[in-house]
């Protein structure tokens, strides 16, 4: 009869609480989306904001650090001092090494040795490996799209953290699942 009960109850546990991070079981198959609306300006004022679980806290920390604001890819992206630490709290908050119930998050992390800071998201072991099979004309010679670093050109819900392949539309091509 406990057996039965300890079952029952079991059966009864609602699977968000199964997804939770503690028990390490992922919930979401992208990375988190984009929540704080300073990062989202401030940074996609230039170029595509990136969500955090993209790269690990450490990254992060080089990226937003005063003197790598001043020449962030040769442009100059300070921020004030107050903004810069509350969009750094954010990004090492929702690091891809301190979000656990996003899949794409995990995957990132566990392609990256421990000590490794990379500064580009085009740099991470995960991100290359998911990129490798896709030619130099469809990227970096379609005018449309230059660099895998312009994620939001190809992957159309990108801006939502969703990156999977059924989604993907490479500016020019009908249907790119064909090229392949």
């Amino acid at each position: 009869m406990k057996r039965l009960i300890l079952l029952l109850t079991l059966l009864a546990v609602p699977t968000s609480l199964l997804a939770h991070p503690i028990l390490g079981f992922p919930r979401h198959r992208g990375v988190e989306p984009l929540t704080n609306p300073l990062y989202s300006e401030s940074c996609g004022e230039c170029h595509f904001a990136y969500q955090p679980g993209l790269l690990p806290a450490r990254s992060w920390k080089k990226l937003m650090a005063p003197a790598a604001l001043e020449d962030h890819f040769g442009e100059n992206a300070e921020l004030d001092e107050e903004d810069r630490l509350a969009i750094l709290k954010f990004l090492t908050s929702n690091a891809a090494d301190t979000t656990w119930h996003y899949k794409r998050s995990i995957k990132i992390t566990r392609s990256l040795a421990e000590d490794e800071a990379p500064l580009r998201i085009t740099e991470v072991p995960y991100i290359k490996k998911k990129h490798s099979h896709i030619p130099r004309w469809a990227v970096q010679d379609n005018r449309k799209v230059r660099s895998l670093s312009y994620c939001n050109r190809c992957h159309t819900r990108a801006d939502k953290g969703a990156f999977v392949r059924a989604e993907v539309d490479i500016p020019g091509y009908r249907n790119w699942a064909d090229l392949f």
